[in-house]
């Protein structure tokens, strides 16, 4: 296995695990700030926007350089 190919593989395996952190995280902050159903909604709905941004960037990205 080269280089190149291990460092594919390992920031798409940490990438999943920091963005599923990140979600344990924003879930915690809700449930210990008492924010209740709406305000656990608009916190996962904006970290969500985030991670959707990154992963049309990331798609963008490989479709240019086909």
């Amino acid at each position: 296995m080269s280089e190149a190919v291990f460092a594919e593989i390992a920031m798409g395996v940490f990438l999943t695990v920091l963005i599923g952190f990140m979600g344990f995280i924003v879930w915690d902050l809700a449930k210990k700030s008492k924010a209740g159903r709406f305000g656990t909604l608009l916190l996962f709905i904006v970290l969500g926007a985030g991670v959707l941004g990154f992963v049309i960037k990331t798609v963008l990205v490989e479709v240019m350089n086909l």
